[in-house]
Parts: C-alpha cells; sequence; structure tokens
C-alpha cells in the first residue's frame, strides 16, 4: 500500500515524541484506515519498515497546503503539471478528504465544510439517485464515487489526464478506479455527451470548472445537449457557486435562463448545495 499523509497526520506524532511516547496512532491513507508507528530520536518507524526522520516529518508540518507520498523513505509532493490545460495540479489535505488544487485554486468548498460534505450535498440534491447517472466533470472522482453507491451505472467524463493522476494518488479515490459500475470517458465534456444516446440517463451531475476556464459548459448549446441525454422524469444538479456572492448571482441568472431556453421545464435554486436543479 502507497503511504501517504499530510500535516494532519505528522503534527500529532510531532506532539507525541515530545510528551515521552514511545509509540502513536496515526494513518497512512489520510485518515481512511489507522495504524500504530514506533517513535524514537531517529524518527517515525512504520509497519512496513520505512523510517521517516525528523527532518522530514518537519518538512511535512511546514507545509499545509500539500500532501505527501513517501518514495523510497523520502517525502514527496503529490503534484503535477498539465501540458494540456498549462496549468498546476495539487493535492490539498483537509481533516478529511483532500481537495485539488488546480492553479493554487480548490476544486471543492472547504470554506466551512470539507468535499465529502460538498460531495454529499450535491447527490443530495437530485436524490434518490438511481439508474444510470452521467457525472459531467471528474475531478477527483467524488461525484462519482457517491453517486455510485446507489446508481446502477456512472458515466464521468475527465477532460484532464493530470486530473486523473492526482485521482490515482489519492486514497480517497480509489473506488474511482476499482468500482465495476463505474466508467471513465476521457475528453471535453462539450464534445463526450454529443456521443451519447437519447434520453439515456436518470441523474446529471454537473459541476464544470469555473465559468471563466470552460465558458463552454455554461452554454445553451451544452444545456441543450444535456437535455437530450436525460430521460423524460430525469433531473440535473448544476454547480454553479457561492449563491451569495456578486458573481454567484450573475452567473445564476444567466445559467436559469439557459437552462430555461433549452428546454428544462422545471428549475429550483439550492442554495445549500451552491446550485440548481432541473426536471426534463
Amino acid at each position: 500500500m502507497e503511504i501517504v499523509l499530510s500535516h494532519y497526520q505528522t503534527t500529532p506524532l510531532t506532539r507525541a515524541y515530545e510528551a515521552g511516547q514511545t509509540e502513536a496512532t496515526t494513518s497512512l491513507d489520510l485518515g481512511l484506515t489507522t495504524t500504530t508507528v514506533r517513535l524514537d530520536a531517529q524518527g517515525v518507524h512504520l509497519p512496513d519498515g520505512t523510517r521517516l526522520t525528523w527532518e522530514q516529518i518537519a518538512f511535512i508540518n511546514e507545509n499545509p497546503n500539500n500532501v505527501f507520498r513517501i518514495e523510497e523513505g523520502e517525502a514527496v509532493k503529490i503534484q503535477t503539471f498539465s501540458p494540456l490545460t498549462n496549468r498546476q495540479y495539487s493535492l490539498m489535505p483537509t481533516k478529511r478528504a483532500p481537495t485539488m488544487l488546480v492553479s493554487g485554486i480548490p476544486m471543492h468548498r472547504i470554506k466551512g465544510t470539507d468535499p465529502v460534505a460538498d460531495t454529499r450535498a450535491k447527490i443530495r440534491a437530485v436524490a434518490p439517485v438511481k439508474g444510470r447517472v452521467l457525472d459531467t466533470a471528474t475531478g477527483l472522482g467524488y461525484t462519482a464515487i457517491e453517486a455510485a453507491r446507489t446508481a446502477e451505472q456512472v458515466i464521468t467524463i475527465e477532460l484532464d489526464p493530470a486530473a486523473l493522476e492526482m485521482a490515482r494518488a489519492n486514497p480517497w479515490s480509489r473506488a474511482l478506479f476499482t468500482a465495476p459500475n463505474i466508467e471513465q470517458r476521457i475528453g471535453d465534456a462539450f464534445d463526450v455527451v454529443e456521443t451519447l444516446e437519447t434520453e439515456t440517463f436518470h441523474r446529471i451531475i454537473h459541476d464544470p470548472p469555473a465559468f471563466s476556464l470552460a465558458g463552454h459548459l455554461y452554454s445553451t448549446d451544452f444545456y441543450r445537449e444535456l437535455y437530450r441525454v436525460l430521460r423524460p422524469g430525469g433531473r440535473l444538479f448544476h454547480y454553479i457557486g457561492d449563491p451569495n456572492s456578486k458573481s454567484g448571482r450573475n452567473i445564476t441568472r444567466g445559467v436559469l435562463q439557459r437552462l430555461e431556453q433549452a428546454g428544462f421545464r422545471r428549475i429550483a435554486r439550492r442554495p445549500n448545495a451552491f446550485g440548481v436543479v432541473a426536471w426534463k
């Protein structure tokens, strides 16, 4: 098992050693499971024989916005550069699942919430989630994973292989690659959705990048394609952003108008999930 750590795991180890403890409980997969490690003057001794020096532990502690993998006994930041989008990708820890930073911008709500709660709010907005589900923006796969708990099948689309590289390095994303009812598609959601069959999805979760980065995924033409692939009576959740912010209010107004133009018969705001729900 690959060892993945952040300051949430290593800071308590420093405190435990300073308090004179020779053993401590921590997580080697960002909080999913726990294990016991030994502490001595040389550092932290992991169950597989790996030893992390206190200098390495201090390095992790001093970088609270990064997640690290342990490679050959060294702490290495989990990050990559995308030649496709010309953006830097990295994992940022929270007290629960990490979020992904794209050029320093978090891809989940983390103020007053966390990526797990953020994802569940989106799913609840169109509950019950049954049948076939379309997830238009994979990212770390949290939406696809949560939907797959109850859905028959989830089709999830990701533009950038760099995002999937971050997902592969993230313990919380494992089910994205192992769940038998999740199918990944690579490409621009605008193009991929055009290839999907008409009226085949019961639910759609549309959580696109910011309008400034992917305006075409907020267009009437794209909404018409989402309407086309949605089954009669199906529902679409569209994440927009903070409804109380000036930009959020402006974008929401435009989204509501274009969804109506695309044919959706009823649209309701879901401020707790930072989005809207549209019915076909």
